[in-house]
């Protein structure tokens, strides 16, 4: 992702922000057009989101693009579901940071991943409390002024709650 002709590209690591006085970090990520947030665990990088005190500051964020890639985009929603759940913070369970009112069942039919078939997902959104997207990895779901767009050239469902 870094290799897309961003004309800069920096880094924060939510772990430390903690550690680092707010009047240091918070400036540039006012000044960011484009936050990305790559994969990894969801529920991790909600906890850390958290105590960075990064989530509480998105809502101020109103013309900065979020760009999630896997758990990145997980992070959005309300729930990832026990299946997703890999590391549970204190006293967590699967919510999320509930920006956005779906879920998302990812890696839909990924070769590496023989369990994320559409039945899977199926069930997983079953114990998911809303809607939620079923998506392969060519296909994104853009929300803009809460109008949410499904861009893809794969395969992908929306499953009601």
């Amino acid at each position: 992702m870094c290799d897309l002709g961003w004309k800069s590209v920096g880094v924060l690591e939510l772990t430390a922000l903690p550690s680092i006085g707010e009047e240091r970090w918070v400036p540039w990520v006012r000044e960011a057009d484009v936050l990305l947030a790559d994969g990894g665990d969801a529920a991790y990088l909600c906890h850390w989101m958290r105590q960075s005190r990064l989530a509480g500051l998105l809502p101020s964020l109103s013309e900065t693009v979020w760009v999630g890639v896997s758990a990145g985009s997980m992070v959005m929603t309300p729930r990832i579901g026990d299946d997703f759940v890999h590391w549970r913070p204190p006293g967590g369970d699967d919510r999320t940071l509930g920006v956005v009112d779906f879920s998302i069942f990812p890696h839909l039919g990924h070769e590496l991943m023989p369990e994320n078939t559409m039945a899977e997902a199926d069930r997983w959104a079953a114990g998911i409390a809303g809607p939620a997207y079923a998506i392969d990895d060519q296909t994104a779901i853009k929300v803009a002024d809460g109008t949410v767009e499904v861009v893809s050239e794969g395969h992908w469902k929306l499953i009601p709650s």
